[in-house]
């Protein structure tokens, strides 16, 4: 039976960091108390709207087994506007007894008060947006906090319960070197995160920094990203300093010890149900994804005069479903079972798909074992090219 993930976004953050190409954005506080407002209307009026839009109401009935607060900066909304959220989920869903219950936060936007407070309110895993432990890295790129700010929301996380954290890591950052990249991998696992995700600075125009490099221009500290062929160093660094501490890599960005894989996000990649809440948030029920409009006023607005805030509306098709199942799948180490993509309805694989499969085969960039396809570990920091033979071909 499929169970039901929940992703709820808050898009406010104390600070707008220089390489984020997210929606996020800050605000005084006093916006929190209508935005939440927003959100629990909108909780209570999801049948609604999904009747309105042609959903099926049965994906709200599924039991739902992790909810995922992210952001932005959900922990910026304090322990009583979280609480009305979390109240309100168990009002309008069947939450599972043994459900995976993120928070994602920055150091220094929770105390240890907010962090007993979101334990007791069932909150199990947080995510941790730590990106280095190098203190001239993060101010570089506008980071309110410092290395000992991310050690000691760590210890106060393991002070009020949390047996699950998760630490997010970014190579590339400006002024990073070999040297400074090593130390945030060791003060990282000194502190024994059981999840750690590593990413590569995404260069693109979405980001203040990212467009300063694309233009060569020299805000923002520009002109010291490191190099392309560093970061793909950096990767391969992280990758293999991980595996040593025990860390398994079960997704081209993610590792986790032994049965603390993100629960959450393998929904995305295994194209299982969830449903989003909030300005720009995705939704899937295995045949229909939609999505929120994204500009907060505009998603206020809609909710403050009782109107859906759903702007996009996509049935999938066959093919649609086939590449989501490929380009989603082989993000995971397990790569993609052939037998599933039959079961989606695909009797054989498209021919120029099985050409591809060959030729990346023999260059070393995929395998396949019986009916599993999977990338090697080699085509990682190629991927999202490899990605690319398989959609809209």
């Amino acid at each position: 039976m499929d169970t039901l993930g929940i992703y709820i976004q808050i898009p406010y953050c104390a600070s707008k960091c220089s390489f984020c190409n997210f929606s996020s954005r800050v605000e005084r506080p006093s916006i929190f108390d209508t935005y939440l407002a927003a959100l629990l209307r909108e909780m209570a009026e999801l049948p609604r709207f999904y009747e309105a839009q042609g959903i099926s109401r049965d994906v709200l009935e599924l039991a739902v087994d992790t909810v995922y607060f992210g952001g932005g900066t959900p922990t910026l909304l304090g322990a009583e506007r979280l609480g009305q959220l979390v109240r309100s989920l168990r009002r309008y869903f069947r939450i599972e007894s043994q459900i995976e219950f993120t928070v994602e936060c920055t150091p220094g936007s929770a105390d240890g008060a907010l962090l007993e407070d979101l334990r007791q309110a069932g909150v199990n895993r947080l995510s941790i947006g730590a990106q280095t432990f190098d203190d001239r890295e993060l101010r570089a790129v506008g980071r309110l906090h410092s290395t000992s700010g991310t050690e000691e929301m760590v210890r106060e996380a393991r002070a009020a319960g949390f047996e699950n954290i998760s630490l997010d890591l970014i190579a590339g950052l400006p002024y990073q070197s070999e040297e400074s990249w090593r130390r945030s991998l060791r003060e990282a696992a000194r502190l024994r995160p059981e999840h750690v995700s590593l990413y590569i600075f995404e260069i693109d125009e979405k980001s203040r920094l990212g467009h300063e490099v694309l233009t060569e221009g020299a805000r923002y500290h520009a002109a010291v990203v490191p190099d392309e062929a560093f970061m793909a160093d950096a990767y391969e660094t992280g990758r293999e300093f991980l595996a040593a501490e025990g860390y398994a890599q079960y997704e081209i960005s993610n590792f986790a010890l032994p049965g603390y894989e993100s629960r959450h996000n393998q929904k995305y990649w295994r194209l299982a149900p969830y449903v989003g809440l909030g300005a720009g948030a995705h939704s899937f029920d295995g045949v229909h994804r939609w999505a929120n409009v994204t500009e907060v006023e505009r998603y206020l607005q809609s909710l403050a005069a009782g109107h859906s805030p759903i702007s996009e509306f996509q049935t999938l098709s066959a093919q649609q479903h086939l590449e989501e199942y490929f380009f989603l799948g082989l993000r995971q180490c397990e790569g993609v079972d052939l037998d599933k993509a039959r079961e989606l309805g695909c009797r054989e694989l498209p021919s120029h798909w099985q050409e591809s499969i060959a030729a990346f085969s023999r260059q070393g960039l995929m395998e396949r074992s019986g009916a599993r396809v999977r990338l090697t570990e080699r085509a990682y920091l190629v991927s999202n090219e490899i990605f690319q033979e398989f959609v809209n071909a």
